[in-house]
C-alpha cells in the first residue's frame, strides 16, 4: 500500500519514468504452455460488471443470485475445443465464494473447490483458462460495498486479496485481465452513484493491480480504450510489460469511410504496434456483426508484427444462460473460422 502512496506523490514532484514501480519495469513474463497463437473467447460467470449499463436485453438491475446455466457453459466449452479455441478467459467477479471475502459473492456461487474442477475440465480439453477481474469504477458493482470504497485503504486491501486468491484456484495463471475499460463520465451520467478516478489516481490504482498480478507471476492484461482519449499519457505512463486489448466490434476497416470516433478505435491497433506493445486485439457478435472478428484478424495481420501478435479474443457480451445459446455458440464457430482462414494464408 505504501509504495502506491509514494508513487503517488513521487509523480507530481519528479516525472514519470522515475517513479514507475520496478517490478513493472521488468521485462515482461511469459510462461509458454505452447507455442500456438491465442485464440480466446470471454466468458462470464457473473455478469454485473455490467449491472449499470442501460441495455435492456440483459435485465436491469444487480443480479444478487449466481445466474450462469451448466448446459450452455458445458456446451459452450466443448464447441472451443472443437473449433480450435486455446484460452477461455473466465470474468469470475462475484460468481465465486471467494474464502477471502465471501461477502461479495452472490448465493449459490461457485465454490472454490467447484471452480478448480471446472478449471481442470477445461485444461483436459487443450484449453488454457485465465482469469479476469475487472476494476474499472464503470464495472465494479461486483465489488459490493467495497465498490464505493474506491481509492481506500480497505478497498486496496479486498483487491489485493482477491487478485491474490484468484491467481492461486488458477494454479499460477500466465496472464491476469484487470479490465479497466470506460472509466469516463459519459458511461456513468446515468448511475445513481458516479465515481470515477482520472490524471494520476487512476494511474497509481493501475499500478497497484499491475504489481499485485505480477509479483504472483502472471502477466497483467486489460482494454486499451484509455489510448482512444489520452494517446499521450497513456503511451508514457503503460508499461510495455502489459498485455493490451484494443476492441472494436465494427465489421468496417477502411478509415476513410469512418467518423473520428470510430477511426480513433481502429487506429489503436495501428498505435500500439508502433509503440512496441504486445496485443491481442478484441471483437464482438454481439450486435449482428458476425464479420467483426474475421475482419480484425485480417485488418490486425497486416499491421501488427507477428512477434507482437499475441492472438485474438472473442467477445459475447451476454450472460451465459439459454436465452443467449445461438449467438453464443455462433461467436465460438466464428473464431474457428478466423482460425483456419488465418492459418490457410
Amino acid at each position: 500500500m505504501s509504495y502506491r502512496r509514494t508513487f503517488i506523490k513521487q509523480l507530481s514532484a519528479a516525472g514519470i519514468l522515475s517513479t514507475m514501480p520496478e517490478i513493472l519495469k521488468a521485462e515482461a513474463i511469459v510462461h509458454k504452455v505452447s507455442d500456438d497463437r491465442i485464440w480466446a473467447c470471454l466468458m462470464h460467470l457473473s455478469f454485473n460488471f455490467a449491472s449499470g449499463i442501460l441495455k435492456p436485453k440483459w435485465g436491469d438491475g444487480l443480479r444478487e443470485e449466481f445466474e450462469p446455466e451448466e448446459s450452455l457453459w458445458n456446451d459452450a466449452i466443448s464447441k472451443m475445443a472443437i473449433q480450435g479455441v486455446n484460452m477461455v478467459v473466465i470474468n469470475l467477479d462475484d460468481s465465486v465464494l471467494w474464502d477471502s471475502h465471501p461477502e461479495i459473492s452472490l448465493r449459490n456461487s461457485w465454490t472454490p473447490k467447484r471452480l478448480r474442477e471446472e478449471l481442470g475440465k477445461i485444461r483436459k480439453l487443450g484449453i488454457e483458462p485465465i482469469p479476469m477481474l475487472n476494476f474499472s469504477s464503470t464495472h465494479d458493482a461486483w465489488l459490493g460495498k467495497y465498490s464505493r470504497m474506491l481509492s481506500s485503504e480497505k478497498y486496496y486491501e479486498v483487491c489485493k486479496d482477491l487478485i491474490a486468491e484468484a491467481i492461486d484456484l488458477f494454479d499460477n495463471p500466465r496472464f491476469f485481465h484487470l479490465g479497466m475499460d470506460e472509466e469516463t463520465p459519459s458511461y456513468q451520467k446515468h448511475f445513481d452513484y458516479i465515481a470515477l478516478r482520472q490524471n494520476d489516481l487512476w494511474w497509481g490504482d493501475l499500478y497497484f493491480y499491475l504489481g499485485e498480478v505480477t509479483k504472483k507471476g502472471a502477466r497483467p492484461w486489460v482494454w486499451s480504450d484509455y489510448v482512444w482519449h489520452h494517446p499521450e499519457k497513456f503511451f508514457k505512463m503503460m508499461p510495455k510489460s502489459v498485455v493490451q486489448s484494443n476492441w472494436y466490434y465494427g465489421e468496417n476497416f477502411d478509415l476513410v469511410q469512418m467518423d473520428e470516433n470510430r477511426q480513433n478505435y481502429v487506429k489503436a491497433y495501428i498505435d500500439l504496434e508502433t509503440e512496441g506493445y504486445d496485443q491481442i486485439p478484441t471483437a464482438s457478435n454481439d450486435q449482428n456483426n458476425a464479420k467483426s472478428i474475421g475482419n480484425t484478424v485480417e485488418f490486425c495481420r497486416k499491421h501488427i508484427d507477428d512477434k507482437r501478435l499475441l492472438g485474438f479474443l472473442q467477445t459475447f457480451w451476454m450472460p451465459t444462460i439459454e436465452e443467449f445459446r445461438n449467438p453464443i455458440l455462433q461467436a465460438i464457430d466464428l473464431v474457428g473460422e478466423a482460425r483456419k482462414n488465418f492459418e490457410q494464408k
